[in-house]
């Protein structure tokens, strides 16, 4: 049986930081338990692969949750990788979605993956790791959770399984011993915060000097003890700033949802002009010397071929060329593609659209241009790259830049030809045919074909699908192009999957055949993608569907982030109105959906810019669009949490001094705690506008529901409130810092 990537949690440290304790082996291991509510067929031979036998696998009698085997290993190991062998066909029973589950004993084991097969024969493997503080947890029970199948209403099917891992007794035992460290002393952790949090001051003392066992940082102690102790609420101010500046708010922040904000660019007051109206243009950006550069593109009758560069600086557009032609340089043309060399200041050209007229009277060369900036100048490289390796003449391919290997990076693309013969050849590919993957090293001008296009797996290697409109992206750290989206044919593809350069090993990350999931976008042949190396992330914005566009239906904008790391998408912008006069109202506030767009991404100051595009023939009454956008994913800045965090102090001192001194609560509330209120935020506006009710409510009344049996001492009444306001602060450190998220109660019935 097969899956997809795989998604692995890890509780502290990323499986790279696990010490080698020897090589992997095949783990022995029997069937313990099957799911009891239904019927399961589990032939004798089930521990053997065989794939052309289709009565050797575990079957399921209904496809009803919860389902599931337990597979219990001969001893303890260290449990590293799980691969499911596949029936010799592609079937309907095959697992689309499962989860594995391990640990030591079957009624406490925690999640090692959540994935999905690929509906293929290929045995696929998986990591399965447990990492605690840099060092794996060993297992003795495997659970396998079928959630599933490609066939909706097909039962469950598993038609082999097998476990590698170590079970070098010397290797298990000491993996061990530190996981059983490592409990014990969370125990602890665990009491000493119920301790503290419900007033057992001597309890936890003791408990501490005996063990000496810390809960925390000093520096959350500090804070604990000035505010749940003391009540000096203006220290604990002062060591918020001190945070802030510290740069402790930095974890928190990386893990909020950005939220998208728009601004439509006016022109400067000193341009000359500024692009008009297209689609299917091309941008690029150099983010060190702050410019864009804009070329070509289809105004609704003809090809452009003005070229211009945007000086982000000055907001100031310069035409740098109005017919590249008369400088030597590429013929106006569409549907092409861009890329710079940002180290050696040089943008490069490839591919074009041609209509069947044109490609009568022209020569379908691949010609292929670079643009010295410094220089101000065209050069053709070679007027046909498919006579020096290189693909043939392409549209809607994609192209990718590494400057530090000065090599370029070509995929997909539609092929084109005359069409004037029915007579085919090595020579001239059926019309409709799709380009492979290329390379191109700039210093030994050199092609290399990586992978030719291929629809199924050849010689061990999974297909690399071409495709035309996709998104691809090159990530320089881990030296992967990561591709997604685009259509073959009448196919509208939504996979994504990354390429190594190194191995040229395939991952999916997705295989397209999940429908209206939520938790990804809806990937196509329109959308933009950019990616922050930096940040691992992979930015992308979604527009018009053509083909939904003509049906009249589908008309939206998102714009997703998919981190890398976590391998998980998060939607931070959507906008699914298909209203027209609605988008006519807010042109100036944000952009109508479209597509034939282009964007382009500022690594250094986390800015996007689109520009133009074709906003649909009923969208709006130009045929092209010109506006041109910035786009700014924000989180909470430092200042602003910090300003969050003074909110949370103030209001809770109000509330004391409203129980016990109304009046000087009263000359608070207009004065201290006015002066952190966001009015801006209708919510907190809200909540500062109700606190003055609190000047009439009897004293007790705030104390949080889980803390409501905490007794209150006759020197520190409010003990209860402030420790929720403690609580409340602590989410707001790295977790490395705090004391532990859950509670000790969390673990009794």
């Amino acid at each position: 049986m097969a899956t997809c990537s795989s998604s692995l949690p890890h509780t502290s440290h990323p499986t790279s930081s696990v010490p080698i304790l020897g090589n992997a082996e095949e783990l022995e291991y029997t069937i313990h338990k099957c799911s009891s509510h239904s019927a399961n067929y589990v032939p004798e031979n089930i521990l053997v692969d065989k794939p052309s036998d289709q009565a050797s696998r575990w079957t399921s009698e209904s496809n009803w949750p919860p389902q599931f085997i337990t597979l219990k290993l001969d001893k303890i190991s260290i449990v590293e990788s799980i691969t499911f062998g596949k029936y010799e066909k592609t079937h309907v029973c095959n697992l689309q979605k499962f989860q594995i589950l391990g640990g030591l004993s079957e009624d406490k084991m925690v999640e090692l993956l959540n994935s999905g097969l690929q509906n293929s024969h290929e045995a696929e493997e998986f990591p399965l790791t447990y990492v605690v503080e840099g060092y794996p947890v060993p297992c003795q029970y495997i659970k396998i959770v079928p959630i599933l199948t490609y066939g909706t209403s097909y039962n469950f099917s598993i038609w082999y399984v097998k476990l590698k891992g170590i079970q070098e007794e010397s290797a298990v035992q000491f993996c061990l011993c530190h996981y059983n460290q490592y409990r014990e002393r969370e125990v602890i952790r665990l009491c000493l915060k119920h301790f503290r949090q419900h007033n057992y001051p001597e309890a936890f003392e003791k408990l501490q000097q005996t063990t000496n066992v810390v809960l925390e940082d000093p520096l959350l102690t500090e804070l604990h003890r000035k505010v749940v102790c003391e009540g000096d609420y203006r220290s604990c101010e002062r060591i918020l700033e001190g945070v802030m500046q510290e740069g402790l708010f930095a974890s928190f922040i990386s893990k909020q949802t950005y939220q998208a904000e728009w601004s439509l660019m006016s022109p400067s007051v000193d341009d000359d002009g500024r692009p008009g109206m297209r689609g299917g243009h091309q941008m690029c950006i150099d983010p060190e010397a702050e410019m864009i550069y804009l070329l070509g593109g289809w105004d609704g009758f003809r090809d452009l071929g003005d070229f211009w560069s945007y000086n982000i600086n000055t907001n100031h557009w310069t035409c740098i060329s109005g017919d590249t032609t008369e400088q030597d340089g590429p013929s106006p043309r569409s549907c092409f593609k861009l890329c710079i060399d940002t180290t050696r200041k040089q943008v490069y050209t490839l591919g074009r659209y041609m209509d069947s007229n044109m490609r009568k009277v022209t020569p379908l060369k691949s010609d292929f241009y670079v643009y010295d900036i410094e220089a101000s100048k065209w050069t053709l490289i070679c007027d046909d790259t498919a006579a020096y390796g290189g693909p043939r003449l392409i549209f809607d391919h994609q192209m990718c830049m590494d400057p530090v290997n000065s090599m370029i990076y070509v995929f997909g693309g539609r092929i084109l030809t005359s069409g004037s013969s029915d007579t085919l050849t090595d020579d001239r590919p059926l019309e409709g045919s799709f380009s492979g993957l290329y390379s191109y090293h700039i210093p030994t001008n050199t092609w290399t074909l990586l992978r030719p296009d291929t629809d199924a797996a050849t010689n061990g290697q999974k297909a690399l699908k071409a495709r035309i409109g996709h998104s691809m992206l090159f990530h320089p750290r881990n030296r992967k192009l990561y591709i997604f989206g685009g259509q073959r044919g009448r196919e509208c593809l939504s996979d994504f999957f990354s390429y190594d350069l190194d191995s040229g090993d395939i991952e999916v990350i997705l295989d397209g055949s999940k429908k209206d999931d939520v938790n990804a976008p809806s990937l196509g042949s329109t959308q933009r993608a950019t990616i922050d190396p930096e940040l691992n992330e992979i930015h992308v914005l979604s527009g018009m569907s053509k083909e939904k566009e003509r049906k009249d239906t589908g008309i939206k904008n998102s714009f997703w982030v998919y981190y890398v790391d976590q391998k998980r998408w998060s939607c931070v912008y959507k906008n699914e109105n298909s209203d027209h006069l609605y988008w006519k109202k807010q042109q100036q506030f944000e952009p109508c959906p479209r597509y034939a767009h282009q964007l382009v991404y500022d690594h250094i100051n986390k800015k996007h810019y689109l520009f133009g595009g074709n906003p649909g023939k009923k969208a709006v009454s130009k045929p092209r669009l010109d506006d041109f956008w910035l786009l700014m994913l924000k989180r909470p800045s430092n200042e602003q949490l910090l300003r969050r965090c003074l909110y949370l102090l103030r209001k809770t001192k109000f509330l004391e001094m409203a129980a016990s001194n109304p009046v000087q609560g009263l000359k608070y509330l207009q004065n201290d705690m006015k002066e952190v209120v966001d009015l801006s935020n209708p919510q907190e506006r809200e909540e500062f506008q109700q606190l003055a009710s609190n000047l009439f409510r009897p004293p007790g009344s705030d104390v949080p529901i889980h803390l409501i049996n905490v007794q209150a001492t006759e020197s520190n009444p409010h003990f209860a409130v402030r420790t929720e306001l403690f609580d409340t602060l602590v989410n707001f450190f790295p977790d490395h810092m705090t004391q532990p998220k859950s509670n000790l109660l969390d673990y009794l019935l």
